[in-house]
């Protein structure tokens, strides 16, 4: 249920969870797939919602960060290594205020404009200096003043408040930006100014300009970077063929883009092999088309398969009547409409509504409602 605050206007609502369980993610006692929408009980006042490659983490309307599912890397932040059933508070995080999560790790912007980070650690996803997995939070290094910040593949990325884009960790196909493929355990800056918002994919990285551009780098082996091609690109190029569509938001999946125009239509391109972007084939896209059938979209999220860094995926999208579309991979129900058939095509996510805000992660789809 959605409450506001009398007092200081913040929009809480509830988490529901839908789609595979194999590391408990769904919180019911059972490590069966959830085919349609279901509330988490017992975790409340939530105002934002990430996810990953079984984890799920939430922040509260008090600060505090809580987190349950895949905890093998300490994805969990409560100190262990155990798979949660239960959500466990993230142990040493407070004043947080933008939480985002995927794969092994998870990062979170602090009042102060600190970037923490947990979990996975193997290619210096935590940019912290080392490859050692953390069970709690630590500090990434070097970084201050950052207005937020966004998971990648296998790498972090934090935007600062004079408009550059910093990144770290895994760089095998460039998704760093910095001109080389090299792995860094410290943030390295992007060659790319005036940025206002970034997000990061499996292995890619898109970003927009102050002048409504979108740029992206990185693996491109299924035509994600959106420019026309399926070469890997080490340093940011412009995305081709939205040049007549004024960018309201963008996120990337795990080998595939997503673009939300500002008439609240749906643009995609990248990885195709489960019907994810959404064109009745499972053809892959060098190049952003239009989702037909599509329009009043408020939101937009796409996720991968259960392997998060493997192929496969489906995205899901928040139209502004608070009702769910989604389509794409489907083997654990994460398309939410009662059944384990890919749809090409968007479908209707049964059960829920009034929602807020969507995540897609590995094999299942968060929604805050």
């Amino acid at each position: 249920m959605t409450v506001v605050n009398a007092e200081t206007g913040i929009v809480t609502g509830s988490v529901w969870i839908w789609g595979d369980n194999a590391f408990r993610q769904q919180c019911d006692g059972t490590t069966e797939p959830r085919l349609l929408p279901a509330k988490l009980d017992g975790l409340d006042d939530v105002v934002t919602i990430t996810g990953g490659g079984g984890q799920g983490v939430v922040l509260r309307a008090d600060g505090t960060v809580w987190a349950w599912g895949r905890n093998d890397h300490g994805q969990v932040g409560d100190g262990t290594n155990e798979n949660r059933a239960v959500p466990a508070r993230v142990e040493g995080l407070g004043d947080v205020a933008q939480l985002s999560g995927g794969g092994g790790h998870t990062l979170a912007l602090a009042m102060d404009g600190t970037v923490w980070a947990w979990g996975h650690n193997g290619r210096g996803d935590l940019g912290d200096g080392t490859t050692d997995s953390r069970r709690r939070p630590v500090k990434v290094k070097g970084l201050t003043d950052v207005a937020s910040v966004a998971w990648g593949g296998g790498h972090g990325v934090a935007l600062r408040s004079d408009g550059t884009v910093w990144s770290w960790g895994h760089n095998l196909f460039g998704g760093l930006g910095d001109g080389t493929t090299q792995t860094r355990l410290e943030p390295v800056r992007v060659d790319l100014e005036n940025v206002v918002e970034v997000h990061g994919g499996g292995g890619h990285t898109l970003a927009k300009t102050a002048d409504g551009a979108l740029w992206a780098w990185g693996r491109n082996d299924r035509g994600q970077v959106g420019d026309g091609s399926n070469e890997t690109r080490l340093s940011p190029v412009p995305v081709k063929g939205l040049e007549n569509i004024e960018v309201a938001s963008f996120i990337g999946g795990y080998f595939h883009s997503l673009v939300l125009a500002t008439d609240g239509t749906v643009w995609t391109w990248g990885n195709n092999d489960s019907g994810q972007l959404g064109d009745g084939t499972t053809e892959n896209r060098n190049l952003p088309a239009r989702v037909e059938g599509l329009s009043g979209v408020e939101a937009i999220a796409g996720g991968g398969g259960r392997n998060e860094f493997g192929p496969g995926g489906h995205t899901v999208v928040l139209l502004k009547d608070g009702t769910l579309r989604a389509w794409g991979l489907n083997d654990a129900g994460q398309l939410g409409d009662g059944t384990t058939e890919n749809r090409t095509r968007p479908v209707e996510v049964k059960g829920i509504s009034d929602v807020l805000a969507i995540v897609a992660g590995g094999g299942y789809t968060m929604a805050l409602a």
